[in-house]
């Protein structure tokens, strides 16, 4: 069951910490499971599972290469290995790495990427990974999911421990907003509807959720229904919401912390484009390259705000007239 909270703020425990709690919950009922970290540790949040298990717990260095590759080996000898670095080193650094150790031989590895989308920050354009959604859902048999705040992230990293196969799963790693209650579950695989509405819809996925629902509340206010879906999961996408959605509303606007060019937006237009064409719309990043920034600015400078969603939300209501 999902509920949301009745007050939506800011959580007073970082992604990092819950994603590490739930990591460590899984390691205590399967001694399978292994952390291989690219000293980033600290930053990841995973310090704690080194403290919990240190015969499980490897720190490989800067050598993010070999580090996919000794957990496609790992995975191979039967353990559960989670890869943790940043999101830019988790995805480009080491795609080839990805394809041929752990997807294309079928072993069951998680690839966790920090510092997703703008949520890099100060950490600036070099390391601001806008294009890791993308890129990861060409390859065949990858999981990818993008969990919206920390009662998400335990009910994920759960199903994510549980499952084989390769997982990508992205994520800031520090403050986000609580959006549902604790002990909320949910299924990968499968969007939450998550306010009702019937003009249009706005499907959303990690930080852009609760833009969405606050540009749910704007749209209210002018007299406009907006439903709001959490599409955690971008691959496999649920498109059978899309459609649900695409019946019932007449019309879309995607919104992602990342390129709208392959990402979520993407995967929506081509359910929608073989099987039920409406008008659509996409808030996320466009055809550029990150900066350094306070998250706050950079979210206003790419235009992922709840301002923007509402907007694009007007301009498609237009085209669905």
């Amino acid at each position: 069951m999902v509920k949301l909270r009745d007050v939506i703020q800011v959580s007073p425990e970082e992604m990092r910490a819950a994603y590490c709690g739930a990591l460590m919950e899984e390691a205590r009922k399967n001694d399978k499971i292994v952390a291989l970290d690219c000293d980033l540790s600290n930053s990841c949040g995973t310090k704690d599972f080194k403290k919990a298990f240190p015969d499980r717990a490897f720190n490989l260095g800067i050598q993010e290469q070999n580090a996919c590759a000794m957990a496609g080996g790992l995975a191979r000898a039967g353990m559960v290995p989670f890869l943790h670095t940043f999101a830019v080193f988790a995805t480009r650094r080491i795609y080839d790495q990805i394809f041929l150790s752990c997807a294309y031989a079928g072993q069951n590895v998680k690839i966790i990427g920090c510092d997703s989308g703008v949520s890099a920050a100060f950490n600036g354009g070099t390391h601001m990974a806008f294009e890791d959604v993308g890129i990861m859902r060409v390859m065949p048999h990858v999981t990818i999911v993008d969990p919206s705040d920390p009662t998400m992230m335990r009910s994920v990293v759960r199903q994510v421990a549980e499952t084989k196969g390769v997982f990508y799963l992205r994520m800031p790693r520090k403050t986000v907003y609580d959006i549902y209650e604790p002990g909320s579950e949910f299924t990968i695989g499968k969007a939450e509807i998550i306010r009702e509405g019937r003009d249009v819809t706005l499907i959303a996925a990690g930080l852009e959720v609760r833009q969405a629902l606050l540009a749910a509340e704007l749209l209210a206010v002018e007299g406009i229904s907006a439903r709001v879906v959490d599409m955690f999961t971008i691959k496999p996408i649920d498109a059978e919401c899309i459609h649900t959605c695409a019946e019932e509303t007449g019309a879309i606007v995607t919104c992602e912390n990342e390129s709208i060019i392959g990402g979520l937006g993407s995967a929506v237009a081509e359910v929608l484009v073989e099987s039920q064409p409406v008008p659509m719309e996409r808030v996320g990043v466009q055809d550029e390259f990150g900066e350094v920034g306070p998250q706050s600015y950079l979210e206003e400078r790419f235009g992922l705000t709840a301002t923007v969603i509402a907007e694009k939300a007007k301009k498609v209501l237009t085209r669905k007239k």
